[in-house]
């Protein structure tokens, strides 16, 4: 098995979900760059760090909202 020298970018939508993508790629519709770029693992590493609540941003901003 190769080790894996593609680096990449994080990138993250408009929910507040982030994946990682490949430098050399335009990043697709929807999503935006992070922010941090590197190996396949530290990519990985970055994103379980600020990645602490895997709840949609609605989803998020829906259930903080006080019940009436």
């Amino acid at each position: 098995m190769s080790e894996d020298t593609t680096r990449y970018k994080v990138v993250v939508n408009h929910e507040e979900q982030y994946s990682i993508w490949p430098e050399d790629r335009e990043i697709p519709l929807g999503w935006r760059e992070a922010g941090k770029s590197g190996l396949k693992e530290e990519c990985l590493a970055y994103i379980n760090e600020v990645w602490t609540d895997m709840r949609p941003l609605s989803l998020r901003k829906r259930m903080d909202q006080p019940e009436e």
